[in-house]
């Protein structure tokens, strides 16, 4: 097994990895554990959800039991075992092993940012496995060379290198002057310029910003 052949089970079902450990602390993981991938959506992945069973079924959480059938698919034919960001508590610490991977930083509003998703970056799962991959090598935080338009995106300053309002972005986001944000996604997220280039599909960002809402799907 090599981490091209998991890019590219991946890929079969519109998953990217988005970065890899060789764990030191397994309290997380099972013990035999010698590799983890983390993996997240490509650009393209809306579009074959929402046709998924878990989506047309109209039962709650859709993605989440998505994420579990794939990976968990996955993880059978790799002989390893999923890992899920949801479920909890406890959760698993994916903030903590995305840091780890050289592909992922905290970012100037302490939100994670991916090199090539930006803050637009998100988690579906991970898997553990039994073999010692070799990993890209590190790369470069992008906001050391950004001028780093998030820390003014949020018209309510809600969101800024000092503090994260729940309640105040998730009043914003109701109201008539937050509907672009409950449409198009989180403005600081999409301020991003490596956002930008990620081009993730408006429909998914606007189911994100519905479940962060508390609203039906």
């Amino acid at each position: 097994m090599t981490y091209a052949e998991i890019e590219r089970l991946g890929e079969v079902n519109n998953l990217l990895i988005l970065g890899g450990i060789h764990p030191e602390n397994k309290e997380h993981l099972p013990e035999w554990c010698e590799t983890l991938v983390l993996l997240g959506p490509t650009s393209d992945f809306w579009a074959d959800f929402s046709t998924s069973p878990e989506w047309l079924d109209q039962r709650p959480d859709p993605m989440d039991r998505w994420s579990e059938r794939v990976l968990n698919a996955m993880a059978r034919d790799l002989k390893g075992e999923a890992i899920f960001p949801f479920g909890g508590p406890p959760f698993k610490p994916f903030f903590s092993w995305a840091l780890e991977t050289g592909q992922t930083w905290q970012s100037p509003v302490n939100l994670l940012v991916h090199s090539t998703q930006g803050l637009m970056v998100s988690y579906r799962g991970a898997l553990a496995l039994r073999e010692r991959l070799d990993l890209p090598p590190a790369g470069e935080r992008p906001c050391d060379t950004c001028p780093q338009p998030c820390l003014t995106a949020c018209i309510p300053r809600a969101l800024t290198a000092d503090r994260y309002d729940v309640p105040g972005c998730k009043a914003h986001i109701s109201g008539e002057k937050g509907r672009e944000n409950k449409q198009l996604g989180c403005s600081v997220r999409r301020a991003c310029p490596v956002s930008q280039s990620y081009a993730r599909m408006s429909e998914q960002n606007a189911y994100h910003m519905r479940i962060f809402l508390g609203e039906d799907r």
